[in-house]
This record gives structure tokens, sequence and C-alpha cells, in this order.
């Protein structure tokens, strides 16, 4: 009796297996923001508030950046505080004022791969 159709089968789950163990690989390949503080949007009180990111996967603070811009459009690179966990950024506590304010972020994941985003929100 002929086998048919036997190899076609086994390439498709050794290709299945393959993407199986790759897949973790490609999907933590990137930072993505989860959740931020102040939230995108939001409308926060002063005079003064802290900065708080947590990502998806783990961080590499040395090499990541956070910036704030303020209602006038001048941008102030913020001094990260030191890392509490592996996939968050923190700012300490700047002062600002009433107005429009952007948040931009620059993550580098633990693999190398940059990532940047902008978080909008407004000082009453």
């Amino acid at each position: 009796m002929k086998k048919v159709g036997s190899f076609p089968r086994q390439l498709v789950l050794v290709a299945v297996f393959a993407m199986l163990v790759l897949a973790p690989r490609f999907a933590s390949a990137h930072a993505v923001l989860v959740t931020s503080s102040p939230a995108a949007h939001a409308t926060v009180k002063g005079p003064e508030i802290a900065i708080n990111l947590k990502f998806n996967s783990r961080i590499d603070g040395a090499h990541s950046r956070l910036y704030l811009v303020d209602p006038s459009g001048k941008v102030e690179m913020l001094t990260l505080a030191p890392q509490e966990a592996p996939d968050s950024l923190a700012a300490p506590a700047v002062k600002v004022t009433a107005g429009a304010y952007t948040i931009r972020w620059q993550a580098t994941a633990a693999d190398g791969h940059i990532t940047r985003g902008e978080i909008p929100f407004t000082v009453q």
C-alpha cells in the first residue's frame, strides 16, 4: 500500500511547530504601551504631576527617553527615575501650569527594538 499525502502533512506540522516556537519572539519584539499616568486625553490637577508608563515587555531604561511638551511647544527631556519594574518607565513629579501638554516617549525593548508614542493630556 502506497502512502499518499504524508509529506505535506509533515510539512504542515513542522510549520505549525515553528510558528508556535517563534511567535513569542516576534510578539515581544516591540514594547507596546499598556497604561500611563496621566492617561491619554486625561485632565489632571497641577501644580505637580508624576509620570508613569507601563509596557507589555521589559524596557531598557538606560536607552529609553521621556519628554514633556508644554503648552507653548517647548520640549523638555525628563530625568527618568530608577526602574521599579522591568516593564515600566517613570519620571519624578514635574511642576506644571494649566494647559495642554504631551508626553513623548521612546522605549527601547530589552531586545533593542525602539517604539515611540505620544500621550496628550490637560492640566487644570
